[in-house]
């Protein structure tokens, strides 16, 4: 009976432990499924992360303020000139469309000698204008070596074109008011000697072609 007694309380007091072990065994498995479910925590906040670089090129397209422009003076050249647009009424072979031309003719001239780009204005000037020519060789002077010029801007009061019917070469009265014009040499001495105000009335020869408008000549009224 002893023993019988005995073999009896040790498998009573045995059950506790299988007990633990179930329940360890039970925690165990849901820390384990626990587990996978963190991943597609992760994979959303890592899928989420492009999203937030949308907003930056949207900073990044807002459109910078023009520079200013500021005209040449004993200090130094023009900067920021604006580059004249030759209107629709110019590209026209007609009288309005002649006066329209002149106009931006001289706009032209003005860019010309404040930058010393003569690209345009040259095209628009025909090979035989021996007045073009030599306003093309003074403005090219002027800024020869890093020299520049100040004042010079020329006005336009009158244009009075002399319409002829079927003409091919078409000319007109221009009325042509230029103020004083300074020279400066690179190092901000002073340059080849001043030319003072003008007011002058100019007879303009054009003919208008394939490409438009080409003044041909150019002479003085006295």
């Amino acid at each position: 009976m002893p023993r019988h007694s005995f073999m009896s309380s040790s498998f009573v007091r045995a059950r506790p432990v299988v007990l633990v072990l179930a329940l360890a065994m039970l925690l165990s498995g849901c820390q384990g499924a626990a587990t996978p479910s963190s991943s597609p925590t992760e994979t959303r906040t890592t899928t989420a992360t492009p999203t937030l670089s949308v907003s930056v090129p949207e900073a990044s397209a807002t459109p910078s303020a023009p520079a200013a422009y500021k005209p040449a003076d004993a200090q130094g050249k023009a900067q920021n000139v604006p580059v004249p647009v030759m209107p629709e009424l110019a590209k026209e072979n007609s009288k309005a469309g002649l006066e329209a031309f002149i106009r931006y003719w001289y706009a032209q001239q003005n860019y010309s000698a404040e930058t010393g780009d003569l690209s345009v204005w040259s095209s628009r000037s025909a090979p035989e204008c021996q007045t073009c020519k030599r306003i093309e060789k003074g403005i090219s002077d002027s800024h020869v070596n890093g020299r520049w010029s100040v004042g010079g801007n020329i006005s336009i009061p009158v244009v009075e074109p002399i319409w002829v019917q079927g003409a091919i070469v078409q000319q007109a009265k221009v009325q042509v008011i230029q103020k004083q014009i300074d020279y400066f040499n690179s190092d901000g001495t002073p340059g080849r000697p001043a030319e003072a105000a003008t007011n002058t009335a100019f007879g303009l020869f054009a003919r208008f072609g394939s490409l438009g408008w080409t003044v041909t000549d150019l002479g003085v009224i006295n």
